[in-house]
């Protein structure tokens, strides 16, 4: 069989050989200035003269230096600048060869030196030294260029973090509690992993994929995930890595990141935070040129280049949706939307499962209780709970991780951490006791109220007590009742402390400030007032793209507003009154068990409340610290 002739193939050319050959040069031009008066210097050969000549020569002024080492006097001429030398004894002084009459010759430079080798290392490594130094900085410069360091001169490279096939991957199997999301994210797997089955059929590989979800809920580890199940290359980047100082920054990082990606395909570019870079174009200064609209633009652009067989996916996260530039979220752009909700009970307890893996548990625990009393937490607040408790456990030298440990780190995570070392008067703390006692009776005797978990009145946080109660079951929406027993439960603790000692105090302000806000939302928000059925609020963006901007409605309606707000704050405070008056008798009991053991749970909480005697109970009553109960202060 015959083969065709084969072409010379040229040689391949060294990487990176500009660079090492200016190196290269740098370097012998260095050492060439360095050494420029060693090279260029022209030599002289010294002449040998008698020692008494020399000195005759000193005398008369006729030498510029002289330079003595060991057994040889080295002297340069004034006039014709050659050298002479003259031997003499090592044990010979200044004074005994006469070279030490200043009044005599001042004009010459007499110098010793103890060995000439020695200086001359000396003077190599002064000249050396810096100019190696700059050749070091040099070289580290060029290294981070060639490589795309972001440096000084790598502006326009990406920062993505790049996740290989080779390393271990995230799968939908480590991800608990988005079981929904996980199946709408599945389709998006057999894209990258059989794309033909789709594009024979005529449809389109989705171009993009915006993940939503308040923080924590697992929006990267889905991203993750995907990728893992896929078995594709996964490039990662933040939106606010984009958006630079200096302009055309950004853009230059979009073009390097989506063609990385299409080298890899297939694979998967990821953008956290995209809202720090895609908010509406439009609402900035100088015409809304900016640096962050000219980012935007180019990931528009880059996305409307994929072809149909570019096996390539952006997935996006944000938690502001409604901040999102409308062009993002059109067909052809971010096609999917997967909506990530804070975890139910039964994803709460699938999560805390992933979590305790590798944590040694006790026989007592059990995560569905835990489950059950953290409503709203998120996927990353309940492996941070799992982290306090394993924390206090290897505090106490525990083997493992008990219910305590457990109730102990959600108290922190919760109510905050224990302040026991903030000493309350005793009448602060007795007021602290009737405060929170205020709130607790309150939320109980509501039809509304959430059960109570626990009060304590050990400073925790910013709070001297705190009230904690959570309800039984979750809820998606509230009904106005609902909104007006927060306000009656808030004003509970002032109304206890009028009650009580005929004088409030400062304690209330967080309380103030909670009911305030919720009282505004109920009339702005949802309606919930005699104003009806209308959304008092303001623009997205005031005047030059500022957040928060000019008011939706008219000042006439601002006061009514007000009178609104301030007409449901005082029917929440003149209820918490009659119910406090009616439960008076429980307000005492509950203060003096919070006065004597500190802390009550639910169960403590609800046998006083049925009138049963605790021990507690019996230990206040004889205590002296309470006998001056329901004492009022004079004006």
């Amino acid at each position: 069989m015959a083969f065709p002739p084969q072409l010379p193939q040229k040689p391949p050319k060294p990487k990176n050989a500009w660079r090492n050959f200016l190196i290269v040069v740098l370097i012998l031009t260095g050492l060439t200035f360095a050494f420029s008066d060693q090279i260029f210097a022209p030599e002289t050969p010294a002449k040998e003269i008698p020692l008494s000549q020399l000195q005759a020569l000193y005398t008369e002024g006729e030498l510029k230096s002289i330079e003595i080492e060991d057994e040889q006097a080295t002297a340069v001429l004034e006039k014709d600048s050659t050298q002479v030398f003259s031997v003499v004894r090592p044990q010979d002084s200044l004074a005994d060869l006469g070279f030490n009459d200043k009044e005599i010759n001042a004009s010459t430079e007499v110098k010793y030196v103890s060995n000439k080798s020695s200086a001359f290392w000396i003077d190599l490594l002064s000249r050396v030294v810096p100019f190696a130094i700059v050749i070091l900085i040099f070289f580290f410069m060029m290294r981070a260029f060639s490589k795309g360091a972001a440096g000084a001169f790598s502006f326009g490279k990406s920062t993505d973090k790049l996740f290989h096939k080779g390393k271990k991957r995230t799968r939908f199997a480590d991800v608990a509690g988005c079981d929904e999301s996980k199946k709408e994210l599945e389709e998006v797997v057999e894209f990258l992993k059989n794309p033909k089955k789709f594009t024979k059929m005529g449809a389109k590989i989705p171009r993009g994929v915006l993940l939503i979800g308040a923080p924590g809920t697992g929006k990267t580890l889905l991203a993750r995930a995907v990728a893992g199940e896929a078995e594709a290359p996964f490039f990662s980047i933040s939106g606010s890595e984009f958006v630079e100082m200096f302009v055309g920054v950004g853009a230059s990082r979009v073009r390097d990141l989506f063609t990385k990606a299409k080298k890899n395909a297939p694979s998967i570019i990821f953008i956290d935070e995209i809202d720090a870079v895609g908010k509406q174009r439009g609402q900035g200064l100088g015409g809304g040129h900016d640096e962050r609209e000219q980012t935007l633009n180019q990931i528009l652009t880059e996305m409307d280049g994929f072809d149909n067989d570019t096996n390539v996916i952006v997935m996006a996260a944000t938690n502001r949706p409604d901040v999102l530039d409308k062009a993002l979220l059109r067909p052809g752009r971010f096609d999917r939307r997967v909506t990530i909700d804070l975890p139910q009970l039964k994803a709460r307890e699938e999560i805390l499962v992933v979590h305790s893996r590798g944590k040694p548990m006790a026989k007592d625990v059990n995560l569905k209780d835990i489950a059950r009393i953290t409503p709203g937490f998120s996927g990353a607040d309940l492996e941070n709970l799992l982290n306090e408790a394993a924390i206090f456990a290897a505090r106490e030298d525990s083997p493992t991780i008990t219910k305590a440990h457990l109730n102990n780190a959600h108290e922190k995570v919760i109510l905050g951490p224990e302040k026991r070392s903030l000493m309350l008067k005793p009448e602060e703390k007795k007021n602290t006791a009737y405060h929170e006692a205020g709130h607790a009776i309150i939320s109980h005797a509501l039809p509304q109220g959430d059960p109570i978990r626990k009060v304590t009145i050990i400073p925790r946080g910013r709070a001297l007590g705190v009230t904690y109660h959570a309800p039984d079951e979750e809820s998606y929406a509230d009904y106005s009742e609902k909104f007006f027993t927060q306000l009656c439960v808030a004003m509970g603790g002032r109304v206890a402390e009028k009650m009580i000692f005929g004088d409030i105090t400062s304690g209330a302000s967080g309380d103030i400030h909670q009911a305030t806000s919720v009282a505004r939302n109920m009339v702005m928000r949802f309606g919930m007032s005699d104003l009806g059925p209308m959304e008092f609020g303001e623009n997205e963006y005031g005047v030059f793209g500022i957040e928060g901007g000019n008011k939706t409605y008219s000042e006439e309606f601002a006061a009514k507003v007000d009178a609104a707000v301030q007409t449901l704050l005082k029917n929440a405070l003149k209820k918490a009154e009659e119910i406090l008056k009616k439960y008076e008798k429980e307000l005492h009991a509950v203060a003096e068990a919070l006065l004597v053991r500190e802390t009550i749970d639910q169960q403590e909480f609800e046998a006083i409340m049925k009138g049963e005697t605790l021990e507690a109970k019996k230990i206040a009553t004889s205590s002296p610290a309470l006998k001056s109960k329901g004492k009022k202060r004079s004006a």
